[in-house]
């Protein structure tokens, strides 16, 4: 009897740990970092799980891309925006899981130069790795996002393969 009554006691912490394991967090608001990119080096970011596994991240942001010109006309500035679906896996490590997705993103180049300004629209697959903080409602992620563009301003290339970023956000919702 007493054999039964620990393994049933066992099995029922061991779900209890489970359970707290896969509730992170629902949603989270922030900033993503993108120091290589030219087009979102800075977004403000929202990151929202519609399943257990699935989550939409969605980025709002700009960037400038320097050139080693004197005129800042060759300086374009950037705004864009990205959404992407990123699909998790666990870690053995209590709040650490793994993603990998595929979004789209779009920018829009301001420059006085013609051949620096115009419209990108592209596609991405992604991957990374995602933090929540046990104890304190901050979540982390870093991600690789390679970029290929359908198109774009003349001078920029149709392939981004240094879209590293890191975000930082703040949960708003539990599971």
């Amino acid at each position: 009897m007493m054999k039964k009554l620990l393994c049933m006691t066992l099995i029922a912490m061991g779900m209890g740990v489970a359970a707290t394991a896969q509730g992170d967090y629902k949603s989270a608001i922030g900033i993503r970092l993108a120091p290589e990119s030219y087009y979102d080096l800075f977004a403000f970011s929202y990151k929202t799980f519609v399943s257990n596994a699935g989550a939409f991240e969605l980025n709002a942001g700009g960037g400038t891309r320097g050139y080693y010109y004197v005129n800042n006309r060759y300086r374009p500035f950037s705004l864009s925006v990205s959404a992407s679906y990123q699909h998790h896996f666990d870690i053995p490590v209590t709040g650490l899981k793994w993603f990998i997705g595929g979004g789209l993103t779009g920018y829009n180049a301001f420059s006085g130069e013609h051949r620096y300004k115009g419209f990108g629209f592209g596609f991405y697959p992604t991957g990374g790795i995602d933090y929540k903080f046990p104890s304190i409602p901050l979540n982390l992620t870093a991600d690789y996002r390679p970029t290929i563009f359908f198109t774009r301003p003349d001078y920029y290339d149709s392939f981004h393969a240094a879209n590293f970023g890191l975000a930082a956000r703040y949960v708003i919702g539990g599971r």
